[in-house]
């Protein structure tokens, strides 16, 4: 891969850009609450080929909102399981939006 070719992947919401470090110093978190998530399997970060943890963006939304619902109280574990369901429902959603984006219309009265 070129260095053009990794640029032009940092609009990607799904690529590995950011280290472990960077990661837990964007969510305001420790890292260990970052492996906490993984250790749940809320996220699981891509390695590096020396083994280190990369989070795409998408990964920082997800934990960033596991972060604040265990910041209000939630447990961890919950909190892993309310994002997901959160993230299910968003993703059915947009499913349904694009069915009824793309489904013949039926009008009863053109029938006539």
């Amino acid at each position: 891969m070129t260095a053009d070719d990794s640029y032009g992947r940092l609009d990607d919401d799904n690529f590995p850009a950011y280290t472990m470090g960077r990661a837990a110093e964007m969510l305001g978190t420790t890292q260990g609450f970052l492996r906490a998530l993984g250790e749940a399997r809320l996220i699981t970060p891509l390695r590096s080929a020396g083994g280190h943890r990369r989070y795409s963006r998408y990964q920082l939304r997800i934990a960033g909102r596991a972060r604040e619902l265990v910041d209000q109280g939630t447990p961890i574990e919950a909190a892993c399981r309310i994002v997901i369901l959160e993230d299910q429902l968003e993703e059915a959603q947009c499913i349904n939006a694009e069915h009824h984006r793309t489904a013949p219309s039926e009008n009863p009265t053109a029938a006539a």
